[in-house]
């Protein structure tokens, strides 16, 4: 995850002693700070310091009793973010923890996209506050806020569509969606329409795909990439845009309101490693590594 400092501004290589002094600016001037008991010899703690609007360093530890007998801080690891601002969905969450360190993902069946929706934890104290009253079973939320960052991305231009075809275009993504409701509790009908949909679709991909470039065929799309399970490639049609500059560095930061598969949610990238002018309209095409901020 330090390969994503880059996208919220530290394209630069630190130096050990360098990152070290980044990491006490963090813990010694942070605007957050959150303290989570484990047990009365432990806490896990976490500093979240801005970097410029709603970009920042998150970096999570825990403080244990030193042979001294006073406290001692040590960190596990850093976080890049963009603070998530749009409301992406409601559907209940399953939470899993990592095995190597104490972070979490979120595990969300959004039928819009028709798989697991997998996200890096961002709040992650206020999940370990509850914790005790959550097993692992899927549970109501009030809604997952998603951002992603990003290290590479580029600009496209849109497909040309009429209201007309945006009705039809809602329609079939409504039926879509329906048939993943009742083809997950079992209905062998909605299976078997799926299979058949499918197969129409490939078929006429395939004819369109021999003359015609396959972006004007695709709108958008919503797919898992790399062996992370949060990271994803997404084609979506950019709904706002707005810039940003990281505080330390002078960098220049790109914020889009993206819309890929019917999901909502916010792109952080660097200026410069982004292709294109983004302008509201156009499509956002990259690989993403997508976080969430879940109101319990």
């Amino acid at each position: 995850m330090h390969d994503y400092m880059r996208a919220i501004g530290f394209s630069n290589d630190f130096s050990r002693e360098g990152f070290r002094r980044l990491l006490s600016d963090v813990a010694y001037e942070a605007d957050k700070s959150f303290v989570s008991s484990v047990d009365e010899n432990k806490a896990k703690l976490e500093y979240v310091k801005y970097y410029g609007a709603d970009i920042g360093l998150i970096i999570r530890g825990t403080m244990e009793p030193a042979e001294s007998g006073k406290d001692e801080i040590f960190i596990d690891y850093t976080i890049p973010f963009l603070k998530a601002k749009a409301i992406s969905s409601t559907e209940k969450v399953v939470f899993e923890k990592h095995s190597a360190t104490d972070e979490y993902v979120g595990i969300c069946d959004d039928y819009r996209l028709g798989m697991p929706l997998i996200f890096h934890l961002q709040n992650m104290v206020s999940y370990l506050s509850k914790k005790e009253e959550i097993d692992n079973s899927a549970i109501d939320v009030l809604h997952i806020s998603l951002a992603a960052l990003s290290l590479k991305g580029a600009v496209m231009m849109p497909i040309e569509k009429s209201e007309s075809d945006e009705h039809v275009l809602k329609k079939r993504r409504s039926n879509r969606e329906n048939l993943l409701r009742r083809a997950r509790t079992g209905d062998e009908s909605a299976i078997e329409n799926m299979a058949i949909e499918d197969m129409d679709t490939f078929s006429l991909l395939r004819k369109k795909a021999q003359t015609e470039d396959v972006y004007s065929l695709v709108d958008s799309y919503f797919m898992p990439s790399g062996i992370e399970c949060d990271e994803y490639s997404v084609l979506g049609e950019i709904k706002d845009v707005s810039e940003n500059i990281n505080t330390i560095t002078g960098e220049e930061i790109c914020i889009l309101d993206v819309v890929a598969d019917d999901i909502y949610f916010n792109v952080c990238i660097r200026k410069d490693d982004l292709m294109g002018e983004p302008e509201i309209g156009r499509r956002f095409k990259g690989n993403i590594w997508m976080q969430g901020f879940v109101e319990f």
